[in-house]
């Protein structure tokens, strides 16, 4: 009796379930990998064909290893009523790719995310995705083509409502194929691009130089990866509602920013400094910088900056008047101490409320190995008089002593400086570290050392 009582309480709990709207029940499904949403299909008659509604697909490799062709073509023809919101492929099938990406914007795709991984094959982007009208996101990666049409035969922009738009080491067919999609879409929010030379291998070198060109004035999100780029090109950046900057590369190139009063955080990782105008470039690079909060610095540009600035030109490095948070980044080389660099960097902070540094120890490097001295001494910052009450070292592992050291002696108003270890410190080595630090002078009165 109690058997059956309690088969009958599943199966009404069951009926419960499958009593729900078709739209709630793929919306459900829309939260699990879609090869798991496939495999409800064999739960009951009811559950056959719900998954086919489920408004995002993923189509990666394994999945597409579970299930027919039929099937999936089924799913994407425009018969299916239901609007595919978000389509993911990641797929080393040219063609299959192809028929997707049409079936989708047939379907009214939001969202498109293609990886196409080929061996020494290029395939170009569908000529539909360049005016598909309801595309608000696309991301890009792989062995695609980017041979956009030419904007002076387009009517109107290609991408009329897409906000966001990623692009990362794909082929370009020309010197203006980025350009041009960047240029067709009035409404981008969020922009993300990586490029290296193996990207630009179809296009001329003595032609003309490989344009990169972000007029938008909608975009808030601007990051730019040209850090294994040595291929000439154009940058030229013009954005009066930019929130947001970050770019690794080097500017031995054509290289303006522009126009940026809204700007509220950066973070730069400047290479290649072996020319004779790198500061010039870089002070120009800076300047309508002038106005950000929040800074992210990677310490190999200070080290850059400190090389190249004479006893002359310190008062050419830009002020950040409005700067409360700076954060030094990267890779620490012994034998090199970095409060030189770090020190002329917050003389052009004078408001500096924050500093930050997440210095990862590495073994020496010729380059890096050679102490720099200040070329004319500085005045101790007047952000360490007045305003710099936290600073926080991530990763700490005992190399940079003296940094600590400096900070503790010349802040005057800090009131906490808060050391996490290194994960691969042992115990014996963090209480000898504890135990150094905390016989470092302290000027602050009110300072408090913090140990995680």
């Amino acid at each position: 009796m109690k058997k059956q009582s309690r088969e009958m309480e599943e199966e009404q709990h069951s009926d419960i379930i499958s009593s729900l709207p078709d739209c709630m029940l793929a919306h459900i499904l829309s939260f699990l990998p879609t090869k798991h949403a496939i495999l409800t299909s064999i739960l009951s008659s009811r559950w056959r064909s719900l998954w086919t509604l489920v408004p995002v697909l993923h189509l990666d490799r394994p999945t597409l290893d579970s299930i027919t062709t039929s099937t999936l073509y089924y799913i994407l023809l425009p018969r299916n009523p239901s609007t595919l919101y978000k389509l993911c492929v990641d797929c080393p099938r040219r063609s299959f790719v192809d028929k997707c990406v049409k079936a989708a914007i047939r379907r009214g795709v939001q969202e498109l995310d293609l990886v196409l991984d080929l061996d020494n094959q290029t395939k170009e982007l569908p000529g539909s995705v360049f005016f598909c009208t309801t595309l608000v996101v696309l991301k890009l990666r792989g062995h695609f083509l980017l041979n956009p049409p030419d904007s002076a035969s387009s009517s109107s922009s290609m991408f009329p409502s897409l906000k966001t738009l990623q692009i990362s080491h794909v082929y370009y067919a020309n010197h203006n194929s980025l350009s041009t999609v960047v240029a067709a879409c009035p409404l981008l929010q969020d922009l993300r691009i990586k490029v290296s030379d193996s990207d630009l291998e179809f296009l001329d070198k003595e032609a003309d130089k490989f344009n990169i060109l972000v007029f938008v004035p909608t975009l808030k999100i601007l990051i730019l990866d040209c850090s294994i780029l040595r291929w000439s090109f154009k940058l030229h950046i013009n954005t009066p509602a930019l929130e947001y900057f970050n770019f690794k590369g080097d500017l031995d190139n054509d290289v303006v920013s522009e126009n940026l009063p809204n700007l509220f955080k950066s973070v730069l990782d400047v290479r290649r400094c072996y020319y004779l105008d790198w500061m010039l470039k870089l002070t120009n690079f800076m300047g309508p910088l002038c106005n950000i909060r929040s800074m992210e610095l990677w310490i190999g540009t200070a080290k850059y900056i400190l090389e190249h600035s004479s006893s002359n030109n310190y008062y050419d490095i830009p002020m950040f008047h409005n700067l409360s948070s700076l954060k030094f980044y990267g890779d620490l080389w012994a034998m090199w101490s970095p409060w030189n660099a770090v020190q002329l960097l917050l003389c052009r902070a004078p408001k500096l409320k924050t500093l930050t540094f997440e210095l990862n120890y590495r073994c020496c490097i010729r380059s890096f190995s050679v102490d720099i001295p200040l070329k004319k001494p500085l005045d101790v910052p007047e952000c360490l008089s007045s305003h710099l009450t936290t600073c926080h070292y991530k990763g700490f592992s005992g190399h940079a002593m003296g940094l600590v050291e400096q900070i503790l002696k010349e802040s005057k108003v800090l009131k906490t400086m808060k050391i996490t270890f290194n994960s691969d410190l042992d115990s014996k080595e963090k209480l000898r570290i504890h135990e150094e630090i905390m016989k470092f002078p302290r000027t602050s009165q009110t300072c408090q050392i913090a140990f995680d």
